[in-house]
């Protein structure tokens, strides 16, 4: 386990630090405040900002203690006294969330070595390994003699080079402190430099002493962010389920549209044909010269002394008319000059009818079709 968390730390420090670079941190922090302002004061307790940095301070043989960020002293007792130490923080940090609560010792900045050193960009993922390996060049001590921490500087550098700041105190100077506190059963947090009314930021406390706070905080606030993810994820879902019912019942829509388009269709295409139709026959009609007029035609022309006994017209226009007559031959005259009948002609030979004393014949003929009318010319005159 210790071999995977050493393989992932690098890794680790490169998100740590493209997060810290980022402008996220400071929203979310504004964010976070705006929103606790919004809530009642008694409720603002549960929504803590975070760590909350208490410091303490060595000096004239007498311990101090502080809030980060304010000059007015919290509490103060002697060093002499082991028993007091703890009594008397713990009464003066009762008010404070002791999830949030962190104690961090300051040292004055005479006892403490600040030097700045430009490294090679390679060196950020190793940065304590390589300040160790550096230690005894950069600074009169070596690694055994000394605490030390490491931070990043926000300063140009060089191209390919980066800024750091080494900060180092000696053994010598710090370890009798953290044994006091530990004689007075007072957990630090912190080794940190004093700045201003802060702390500079930086921890020189051994790793190994590094005290393990629990943050049950910490884990509301991941089953938190994970039931966000949930409901996310289950929203997105759901949204993705309505769009594909809404385009279900689009496509359906658009199938009906599309039937009852084709029904359209078919049915202006049916009455185009009808209509065609129509014209068809009218202009059948127009350009056909009716039976009744052919009859009335052959009546007119044929003489009184002839009858007829069978009259015909099939769809070619071709005319059958059989009767009789005294003088059969001559009834080609009177059909000669017709305006609808032409192509008068006798089929099979006139035979005499014993009854009558008449000839009975049988006679074939054509329509004459009546001429288009002249299309009009382009220019408005008649075409040739």
């Amino acid at each position: 386990m210790n071999t995977a968390t050493q393989s992932l730390r690098p890794w680790l420090e490169r998100v740590r630090r493209s997060w810290r670079a980022s402008p996220m941190p400071a929203f979310f922090g504004w964010w976070g405040s705006e929103l606790r302002n919004l809530l009642p004061q008694r409720w603002r307790g549960w929504f803590g900002s975070g760590a909350d940095w208490q410091l303490l301070q060595y000096g004239n043989a007498q311990w101090r203690l502080y809030r980060s960020g304010r000059d007015d002293m919290l509490a103060a007792w002697d060093d002499g006294d082991a028993t007091q130490g703890r009594a008397t923080l713990e009464a003066a940090l009762r008010d404070v969330d002791s999830e949030d609560r962190r104690l961090a010792l300051l040292l004055p900045p005479a006892a403490v070595l600040r030097r700045t050193l430009a490294l090679p960009l390679a060196a950020r993922d190793n940065l304590r390994q390589v300040i160790a390996f550096e230690m005894d060049r950069q600074t009169p001590f070596s690694m055994a003699q000394v605490h030390y921490a490491v931070r990043e500087l926000d300063t140009p550098a060089a191209a390919g080079r980066f800024n750091v700041e080494l900060v180092a105190v000696t053994r010598t100077m710090l370890d009798p402190l953290l044994a006091r506190l530990r004689e007075q059963e007072i957990v630090i947090d912190a080794v940190d430099l004093a700045e201003g009314r802060g702390r500079l930021g930086v921890n020189l406390l051994p790793p190994e002493q590094i005290p393990h706070r629990a943050r049950p905080r910490r884990r509301l606030n991941l089953i938190l962010a994970a039931a966000c993810v949930l409901l996310l994820v289950l929203l997105l879902g759901q949204w993705r389920h309505n769009r594909e019912v809404a385009l279900a019942g689009m496509q359906t829509e658009v199938e009906s549209m599309r039937d009852e388009a084709q029904q359209v269709a078919s049915l202006r295409q049916q009455l185009q044909d009808n209509a065609g139709a129509a014209g068809f026959l009218a202009q059948r009609k127009k350009n056909t010269v009716s039976a009744l007029a052919l009859l009335q035609e052959t009546t007119a022309r044929l003489p009184d002394s002839a009858w007829l006994e069978r009259f015909s017209v099939d769809n070619t226009g071709r005319i059958g008319f059989q009767g009789q007559s005294p003088q059969a031959a001559k009834l080609l005259d009177a059909l000669k000059d017709s305006s609808m009948i032409v192509g008068v002609g006798f089929q099979g030979s006139i035979q005499p009818d014993p009854v009558t004393g008449n000839e009975r014949f049988y006679m074939t003929a054509r329509v004459k079709q009546p001429t288009a009318t002249p299309a009009k010319a382009a220019d408005g005159g008649e075409a040739p």
